[in-house]
């Protein structure tokens, strides 16, 4: 099992999937074989795993995200002829995205006393960023005279532009002085590292604490925030959905809890909170 193991890495390597993507499927691969116990693969033992998953009631994406894993072990690795897959997806819960006013926005910020922290969370909020993005960003990647930042191979291996706001820029500068980054713009502990995702959503969380703010939020809510902001200052849908590194726009609209069909609304490139 641990050579079948090695070779569907190798296969996810070649097929050029995200380092991230490769370690989530390989950790839901891992389980499944630790719960396989011997027993031999097949479509029957695959469904009674799954369904052992939602025995547990673990969340859709979760049963989804292991069915893609099992997916790339069983067809590409094991060569199963598409005709033979046939297991179906878990229904995601429809939920309304958590949102932050721009108020809540500002005294969030105003709570970090951390000025890297107080940076990284403006640079996140300001560009629509995701977690994962905002920590792997590199020094020459803020463009200070254009107000832009540069993500480099996103979600779906995308580079894009986003917004860089005046106000982040200005936590940037007073940022910069005291650590002096040389490749990440946001260095991590060891030496040549950048922040952890898990540092950000702990600074996230503490400034949400002493911010006050009662809504169940996360690092990703800023991003909610952020678009629902832009939409709401008039930004035409399709630019925001191109600051997001959405390749649907039906990515852009659930993401914001919306449900419109060719929706256009005229706008420009707000400062969203930040006047």
């Amino acid at each position: 099992m641990d050579d079948l193991l090695h070779r569907t890495d190798k296969r996810m390597r070649l097929k050029g999937y995200a380092t991230r993507t490769r370690k989530v499927y390989m950790g839901q691969l891992s389980r499944f074989i630790k719960w396989l116990d011997g027993k031999p693969l097949t479509q029957t033992t695959i469904e009674d795993y799954l369904l052992t998953l939602y025995d547990m009631s673990v969340s859709a994406s979760y049963v989804n995200q292991a069915v893609s894993a099992l997916k790339v072990l069983c067809c590409e690795t094991l060569g199963w002829p598409a005709s033979r897959w046939a297991l179906p997806r878990a229904k995601n819960e429809s939920r309304l995205p958590v949102v932050l006013s721009r108020n809540e926005i500002r005294l969030l910020l105003t709570a970090v006393t951390n000025l890297k922290h107080r940076a990284l969370l403006s640079v996140t909020y300001s560009g629509g960023l995701r977690v994962g993005e905002v920590v792997r960003l590199r020094v020459q990647d803020i463009d200070s005279e254009r107000c832009q930042i540069w993500i480099r191979q996103g979600k779906g291996r995308k580079d894009r532009y986003t917004l860089l706001s005046r106000v982040a820029l200005k936590d940037l500068r007073q940022y910069y002085p005291s650590e002096r980054p040389k490749t990440w713009l946001f260095p991590g502990r060891e030496a040549g590292r950048h922040i952890t995702e898990r540092s950000v959503r702990r600074a996230f969380k503490q400034a949400a604490t002493k911010a006050r703010i009662s809504k169940k939020v996360s690092v990703h809510s800023m991003r909610h925030s952020f678009a629902t902001h832009l939409l709401e200052n008039g930004t035409d849908l399709r630019i925001i959905q191109e600051l997001l590194g959405h390749s649907s726009s039906r990515t852009t609209f659930t993401l914001m809890g919306l449900c419109y069909n060719n929706s256009r609304i005229e706008g420009g490139y707000p400062d969203v909170v930040f006047r």
